[in-house]
This record gives C-alpha cells, sequence and structure tokens, in this order.
C-alpha cells in the first residue's frame, strides 16, 4: 500500500515564488497527498491568491514570522499524512517525483528521504543546497555528491545510485511523520541553516537510516531567504555548525571534531581581520559569541540525546576527509575526487 504524503511550504511575503512554483506542485501524479501552505503571517496576499487559485490546499495561518523551523513545526498539526515533505517554497517538481520517494520509504528503517536536487535556472546541473544527498567532513563541514563548497557538478547520470546519506536537505526533505515529531522536529534554537542536518543526525542517532532517492527530480531556485554572500547566513553557518556537532557527537569524537572544527573557525577569522574583510569576521566573531552564550542550552540538549541514542558511534557518512585542506590545497573538487585518497 502507498504511504501518504502532506507536502509542507513555509513562506513569508513570497507571492512571486508561489505563483511561480506552485502550479508544479499542484499537478503532482500521485493518489495520496495533500498541500499545506505554512503562512508566516505574509502581507502580501499570499493566503488569498491561494485560497482563489487552489481551494483544495490547506493553509495553516501563523500569527507571526516563526522561520523556516518555526513555521515547518506549527503546520504539522495540520498534515495527515504518513510521510511529511518539507518543500521550499521556490521548488519546481517533477509530475511523478511522489512516487520515487514512496519507494524509497519501502524499508522501515528509513526515516528520511531526500530526492535529486537541480537548478531551476541552470536544470543541468546540481543545485547548491543539496545536490544528490549531503555528508559531513570529519570536523563537521558540510558537502554533497555534486557540491563541494562552490564548485557544482554538472548532472551527467554520476549520481544516479541510491545511496545512505548523513542529511537530507531541507529545500526538500521528506520524513515519517511518526519519526518527526518522536524526535521533536525541527530544532527551534537553529533559526536558520543546519537545522535539518542536525535533525537527520539525531535521527540517525536513533537508529534510522537517511537516503537519497536519484528516482525523484526537482529544480530548486536557492538562495531565496538568505543570499549567499550574506553576512547574516555566515553567522547562522558558523553558529550552528557548533551547535549541531555540540548536541550529536559521540563522547568519543567531541572533543577532536569540535575543537578541532573550532580551531578552523579562529583560523577562518584570524583570515578575515588580516585581508580587511570586516563583515564575515564580526559574522564569525558574533556567532561563537552567541554559542557560548547558549552553551547551557545546547549541553541540556546534548545531554538528553545522549541518554536516548541508539548508536554510540558517529554515523558512517560523516566522512574520513579534511574538506578545507583538500580542497583549497589539493584541489580535490568533486565527491569523487574527495574520495580518492
Amino acid at each position: 500500500m502507498l504511504p501518504s504524503f502532506s507536502i509542507i511550504i513555509v513562506s513569508w511575503n513570497a507571492l512571486h515564488h508561489l505563483q511561480e512554483y506552485l502550479p508544479s506542485v499542484t499537478a503532482t501524479n500521485y493518489p495520496d497527498y495533500e498541500i499545506i501552505l505554512a503562512d508566516n503571517a505574509s502581507t502580501d496576499g499570499s493566503k488569498n491568491w491561494v485560497q482563489e487559485q487552489y481551494p483544495n490546499i490547506k493553509i495553516a495561518s501563523l500569527d507571526k514570522n516563526y522561520g523556516y523551523c518555526g513555521g515547518n513545526n506549527r503546520a504539522v498539526s495540520y498534515a495527515n499524512g504518513e510521510i511529511l515533505v518539507f518543500l521550499n517554497n521556490d521548488v519546481r517538481v517533477e509530475p511523478d517525483w511522489l512516487n520515487g520517494l514512496s519507494n524509497c520509504f519501502k524499508n522501515s528503517r528509513t526515516a528520511a528521504v531526500q530526492p535529486k536536487l537541480r537548478s531551476d535556472r541552470q536544470p543541468e546541473y546540481f543545485e547548491y543546497a543539496g545536490a544528490a544527498g549531503g555528508y559531513l567532513d570529519k570536523y563537521g563541514y558540510p558537502f554533497c555528491r555534486g557540491r563541494v563548497f562552490d564548485t557544482i557538478e554538472m548532472d551527467k547520470g554520476q549520481y544516479d545510485d541510491e545511496q545512505e546519506i548523513l542529511w537530507a536537505s531541507g529545500a526538500a526533505l521528506a520524513i515519517r511523520k511518526e519519526i518527526f515529531e518522536e524526535h521533536g522536529g525541527f530544532d527551534e534554537d537553529f533559526e536558520f541553516h543546519m537545522e535539518e542536518i542536525d535533525l537527520c543526525w539525531r535521527v540517525w542517532n536513533a537508529g534510522y537510516k537517511v537516503r537519497y532517492c536519484p528516482d525523484s527530480m526537482i529544480y530548486h531556485l536557492g538562495g531565496g531567504s538568505l543570499p549567499m554572500d550574506s553576512p547574516r547566513k555566515l553567522y547562522y553557518n558558523y553558529r550552528n555548525s557548533l551547535k549541531m556537532l555540540w548536541k550529536n557527537c559521540s563522547t568519543e569524537s567531541l572533543i577532536t571534531r569540535f575543537w578541532g572544527r573550532y580551531l578552523l573557525d579562529i583560523i577562518a577569522g584570524l583570515r578575515s581581520l588580516l585581508t580587511g574583510n570586516w563583515n564575515e569576521f564580526i559574522a564569525i566573531a558574533k556567532a561563537h559569541y552567541h554559542f557560548w552564550t547558549e552553551f547551557t542550552v545546547t549541553h541540556e540538549k546534548r545531554q538528553n540525546l545522549q541518554q536516548s541514542r541508539k548508536q554510540q558511534s558517529d554515523p558512517p557518512t560523516i566522512l574520513p576527509v579534511r574538506l578545507v585542506w583538500d580542497y583549497f590545497l589539493k584541489g580535490k573538487d568533486t565527491f569523487r575526487d574527495l574520495m580518492d585518497n
């Protein structure tokens, strides 16, 4: 029997994205799905437009802008599907995209699945946010099959095999509703960025799997919430990487992974200072300051998670590569290059 899906789309004052991308989602060819718009108190007429154009879409009308994490968490109570799909509002889908995802969930130990992400503007290329599934290096730097730092590969079918991954992109993250709720959903202390990696790592620690599904294709515009060069985006990435590592690392690996990453952050901050990149330096400094001011809460979450974890080691999808060294100094700019040691 095919599982039912609830597609949740968080939006805040993004009527232009809904008008461009929502039609493809409503044209999905699958027998049992619903669409839920989680509207973060938009003032641009988004809700009225959706109600007029697509009256069958449920609307979770929120009282303020809760961001990605909070908006999605609050919309889950509106969902009736067995599988939740958190889909960005700037995503175009293939008509049969849910069929591929459905097949990946046949294994009961599979908790979450990511489709293949291609760029909406350059559809022959993978998309930055998730490409063909996400991994971490030994110090917690995220990368994907198909994207390493800013190097994005053309999709030539080189990653058309279904694989276990560490994290599924928040641009299109499918997860069993029961597991999402059991493990507390997205950590709203993250606000933006890395929250999906944190969630997927927590789910893995609880004994489940996250997989990449090449038979499901979507196209993502990307960069809609925060531009790539935004100091605010940089701030969240630095702060949330530290939170994620401290919460989820095994006892055995915590010291080496966390403090190794911390040292690399210090080096990055010094480089930005010496090169006069003040915005970057301030973003890194603020990220570290706020990590420590919020440390007590983060450590309490770690203690609770450590008591309930079923996997005592770290995921094998944290790969034994040093991304900064391999990419910038050794010129390894594709996933296959990194694996060729």
